[in-house]
C-alpha cells in the first residue's frame, strides 16, 4: 500500500539535495513509483507544494513546540513534522488522527530509532492539543515564508505594504490561464464549451484571448478542445509580451529563446501570411515540446534551431524583422506556480543572471534589420535582471533607441507601462511579475 507521506517526504529530502527544480524532483518521483490512485498523486502534490511554499511560517510554528531548534534537526525529522504541521493546519478534511499517524508511520518506514518517531508523534499532538491557537496563516507568514533577502529587497523596491501583498499572493493557488487558438474557435465559443462540460471559467483580466479557469484540479489534457488545438497554457502577463513586436508585417520573426515554446506559437499566431517564424533552443526535450504543441495548435511551419542565440548569432546577420529575447532569469516573478524558487536564489545569482542577459541581447542586436524591433523579457521582478539590463545593453549599443510599450497594450493593460516606457507586473496585480522593454533599431 502506498503511503503517500513518506513519497512527500522522499521527494522534499530528494529536492533539498538537487539542483533540479521542484517540478523535476516530483516527476521523478511520482513517476517512477507509478500511483494508480489519482487521489494519492493529489495528496503528494499537495504536500509537496503546500510545505514548500509555507515552509518559513511551518518552521515558526514548529520551533515554538519543539524542545529542540529546528536549526539542528536533521532533515527528515524536520521534514516529517512540517508535512504533519502542514496537514493540521491547511488540510481542513484532514482527520487529526490521520495526519499524525500516518506521516509517523511513513518516518517509521525510513527505519528511524522509535525515539525519533516518538518525538515527532509528541510534537504533532501538542500542536493538534492546541490547533485553535494557532490562528489562520495570513500575510505576516506569508512574508515569513520567503527568505529575508528577498523580502528586504522587495521591501527597498516596492515598500512594506506591497511586499506583504505579494508574498500573500505568492502563497495562494495559482489560477489556470489559458491563451485561446482564435485560429480554431472563438473566445467565447470556447468558453461556452468549458461551461457545458462543467469548467468554471471567465474571461481574462487583461489579455484580449485570455480565459481564467477558476478552481480548476485536474489535467489540462482533460480540458474539452485540448487534443484539437483550442487554446495554450499561458499567463495573462506573457500573453502581452509577444504583441510588442508589433506591427506585425510579412517578414521574418525569430524566439531567440524559445524554452517551451508559449511566446513562440503566440508570436506564429501573430505573424500574417507571408511572414515567418525562426525558434532557437539547444535542448533537444524542448525542442520535441515546441513541435508536439506546434502539431496540435495548427497555424503555419516553425523553423526550429537546435543551438543557442550566441551560435544562431554566429552563423547569421541581420534579416529578421522582429527578434524576441525571453531571457533565462530568476523567475522570481513566477514564485506563486514554482514555489521553490523562492528558496533557491540570491543576489549572487542575480548577477550572473544579468550578465548572461546582456550576453544574449549582444547576440541579437546583430540579427535585427535596421528600422525593425528587438522586445526583451524576463519573468522576473528584480532590477537587475530588467531595467540595469537595457541600460547596459543600450550604453553599448547606441543604434538602439527604447520605445514605450504603451501603444501596444490593450486598454485594460496600459497601467502596467511604468514612466520609462518598460512593461511591468507583480504577482499582486492579478498576473505573474513580468518585465518587458521595446527596443528599436535606427535606420
Amino acid at each position: 500500500m502506498i503511503n503517500s507521506r513518506a513519497i512527500a517526504m522522499d521527494t522534499l529530502l530528494a529536492w533539498e539535495k538537487s539542483l533540479d527544480s521542484l517540478d523535476q524532483v516530483l516527476e521523478k518521483t511520482v513517476c517512477g513509483i507509478g500511483m494508480e490512485d489519482p487521489r494519492d498523486k493529489q495528496l503528494v502534490m499537495a504536500l509537496v507544494y503546500g510545505v514548500v511554499r509555507w515552509q518559513g511560517y511551518l518552521d515558526a510554528v514548529i520551533q515554538k513546540f519543539s524542545t529542540h531548534n529546528v536549526t539542528k534537526m536533521k532533515p527528515l525529522t524536520l521534514v516529517a513534522l512540517r508535512i504533519g504541521l502542514y496537514q493540521l493546519v491547511f488540510l481542513d478534511r484532514m482527520p487529526e488522527s490521520a495526519a499524525i499517524s500516518e506521516t509517523v508511520q511513513a518516518l517509521k518506514l525510513s527505519r528511524q530509532p522509535k525515539w525519533l518517531a516518538g518525538f515527532v508523534n509528541g510534537v504533532l499532538r501538542s500542536m493538534a492539543r492546541q490547533r485553535g491557537d494557532l490562528g489562520v496563516p495570513d500575510e505576516s507568514a506569508a512574508v515569513l515564508s520567503h527568505p529575508p533577502w528577498l523580502v528586504a529587497r522587495w521591501e527597498s523596491l516596492f515598500g512594506k505594504e506591497r511586499t506583504r501583498r505579494i508574498c500573500w499572493t505568492n502563497n495562494t493557488p495559482p489560477v489556470l490561464i489559458a491563451r485561446v487558438n482564435t485560429r480554431r474557435i472563438t473566445v467565447y465559443d470556447w468558453m461556452v464549451l468549458l461551461q457545458e462540460n462543467g469548467v468554471e471559467c471567465e474571461s481574462g483580466l487583461f489579455g484580449p484571448e485570455a480565459v481564467r479557469i477558476n478552481n480548476f484540479q485536474g489535467s489540462v489534457t482533460a480540458l474539452p478542445g485540448y487534443e484539437q488545438g483550442m487554446f495554450a497554457v499561458q499567463d495573462e502577463a506573457a500573453q502581452l509580451v509577444t504583441p510588442l513586436l508589433a506591427p506585425f508585417v510579412g517578414g521574418r520573426y525569430l524566439d531567440g529563446c524559445a524554452g517551451l515554446g508559449g511566446k513562440t506559437l503566440h508570436l506564429a499566431a501573430l505573424v500574417p501570411e507571408g511572414g515567418t517564424v525562426v525558434a532557437v533552443d539547444p535542448s533537444l526535450k524542448r525542442q520535441g515540446l515546441l513541435k508536439d504543441n506546434l502539431q496540435r495548435l495548427g497555424g503555419p511551419e516553425i523553423e526550429i534551431h537546435g543551438c543557442t542565440l550566441q551560435e544562431f548569432a554566429e552563423q547569421h546577420q541581420g534579416g529578421f524583422v522582429g527578434v524576441l529575447v525571453d531571457a533565462p532569469c530568476s523567475g522570481l516573478g513566477v514564485i506563486r506556480r514554482q514555489p521553490d524558487i523562492r528558496w533557491k536564489r540570491s543576489v549572487e545569482a542575480l548577477q550572473g543572471y544579468q550578465a548572461r542577459q546582456l550576453e544574449l541581447l549582444k547576440a541579437a542586436a546583430v540579427l535585427v534589420e535596421s528600422g525593425s524591433v528587438l522586445v526583451y523579457a524576463t519573468c522576473s521582478t528584480d532590477p537587475m535582471e530588467n531595467d540595469e539590463v537595457i541600460e547596459g545593453f543600450l550604453a553599448a549599443h547606441p543604434e538602439f533607441s527604447l520605445t514605450s510599450a504603451l501603444e501596444y497594450l490593450p486598454e485594460a493593460a496600459k497601467g502596467f507601462c511604468d514612466g520609462n516606457g518598460f512593461f511591468k507586473t507583480t504577482p499582486e496585480q492579478g498576473l505573474d511579475g513580468f518585465f518587458a522593454a521595446r527596443l528599436q533599431k535606427k535606420n
